[in-house]
């Protein structure tokens, strides 16, 4: 790389050393939120067909393995996102964090910061793969040991040099097909996030012990980015103001239990239910969004609940009818409901340009209700809600944390304590008090 000092640095050199600046009161709070959510998409995951043959599989004490954590949070599909990476940052960094945490006894001010530095790892380099890489490699698998490795290494209080071995042996476990989206019924997404934070979590372990890493792993002729990548920019990991916020902070939460792509046409479609009744008039509609929401979410006639969560027809009909989508919209008889299938037999989608162009910094959409004898009915949402230009407050991440955890079985009182035990983490609560509630009644 031209322009280097007589002494260049690497990529995971110039990266491990970003990861070294101390974290604000402000980025554990934020941590301390995602911590939360995190926690209700793992407890509610509990009950799902994924989380049962995980923990069979991996027999007595499942529950505290960071491969059954690291299956938990992405079940439902309502992980936090990062929507320029394309990543899901929380099912795989807070696992990973939560198992070198309990094993270093840390407090909770080191759990948050190394939460904080994971979700950088992981980011950053998810925003340097390009579009190519997320056409064939799901993102979250591939760069999710990164970031589980930086958050392990900080709990673990690595120095530099064995950072950059834990970050490179993380990323030379690097896997996870998109093909797992063509068979509804695989687990794969589930195991991808799981391996990925158990790859990272034992990278970080074997460089504590002595065993030596990569340091070129990311831009070598052999490495990561030349293997996976088309048109990445490995600058982008680290060519940033050395004073710029954390990455935590541009991170995404999806209030709605289906795939991201769909979340704006969701929006849309509350919008034109909120405004008036005349929606129901309509004769069609359609959907006008980004390339990548219909190559991941054009199904018009879904037969299980992973197809429902990744269908904007299904999304759509759901939220025009019934309002905010619930869990149970994706399920069972809603997907055979006779109002939904007709309605979603009215929906069409199509790619709209001007969504395409300004993709991936924002997922956007229209719905448009087409009426014979007058006007058409337009909604567009320029971003999802939850996201940092259409921000979820704070009291919406609550509630979504607390109805998750009573659909995974928790009482009133636990999940309200389990609530209060992670969003206190940041305001001097205790890391042990969170961990006894998360894996006592949390994960039963």
């Amino acid at each position: 790389m031209s322009g280097q000092s007589p002494n260049p640095r690497t990529v995971t050199e110039r990266l491990a050393a970003r990861l070294e600046r101390p974290a604000a009161a402000a980025d554990r709070q934020r941590a301390a939120l995602h911590v939360l959510d995190w926690t209700g998409c793992a407890v509610a995951g509990t009950a799902a067909p994924a989380a049962a043959a995980m923990a069979t599989a991996l027999g007595e004490d499942a529950k505290h393995d960071v491969l059954y954590l690291g299956a938990l949070g992405n079940i439902l599909e309502m992980d936090d996102v990062d929507k320029r990476a394309l990543l899901h940052p929380g099912p795989v960094v807070i696992p990973a964090t939560i198992a070198a945490a309990r094993e270093a006894n840390a407090t909770a001010d080191a759990f948050l910061d190394a939460v904080v530095r994971g979700y950088e790892a992981v980011i950053r380099i998810g925003r340097a793969v390009g579009p190519d890489h997320y056409r064939y490699w799901h993102n979250t698998g591939t760069c999710g040991p990164f970031g589980a490795a930086a958050a392990a290494a900080s709990l673990f209080g690595l120095d530099t040099e064995k950072t950059v071995w834990a970050l490179g042996l993380a990323g030379t476990q690097a896997s996870g097909f998109w093909q797992t989206r063509h068979e509804p019924q695989s687990h794969a997404k589930q195991l991808h996030t799981a391996r990925a934070a158990h790859a990272g979590l034992f990278a970080a372990k074997l460089t504590r012990a002595g065993f030596v890493g990569l340091k070129t792993l990311l831009e070598g002729p052999q490495g990561f980015f030349a293997a996976t990548c088309g048109g990445d920019d490995p600058d982008a990991v680290v060519d940033v103001d050395v004073d710029a916020p954390w990455c935590i902070h541009e991170v995404s939460f999806k209030p709605w239990p289906a795939c991201r792509h769909v979340h704006a046409a969701i929006d849309a479609a509350l919008a034109l239910r909120a405004d008036n009744s005349r929606w129901r008039d309509a004769g069609a509609f359609t959907v006008r969004t980004y390339k990548d929401a219909l190559t991941f979410c054009d199904k018009p006639a879904p037969a299980d609940t992973l197809s429902a969560k990744f269908s904007l027809q299904h999304s759509v009909a759901v939220a025009l009818l019934r309002g905010e989508p619930k869990l149970s919209d994706f399920e069972g008889e809603a997907l055979a409901a006779p109002d939904i299938a007709a309605l979603r037999d009215k929906i069409s989608v199509i790619e709209d340009e001007d969504f395409t162009r300004v993709y991936p910094a924002r997922f956007g959409a229209r719905l448009d209700a087409h009426n014979a004898d007058r006007e058409d009915m337009i909604a567009t949402i320029p971003d999802a809600l939850g996201d940092p230009e259409n921000p979820a407050s704070d009291d919406v991440i609550k509630e979504k944390a607390v109805r998750l955890m009573a659909a995974g079985g928790m009482s009133d009182n636990g999940s309200s304590a389990l609530r209060m035990a992670a969003t206190s983490l940041a305001d001097g609560g205790a890391l042990d008090e969170y961990f006894n509630l998360l894996f006592g009644e949390g994960l039963s």
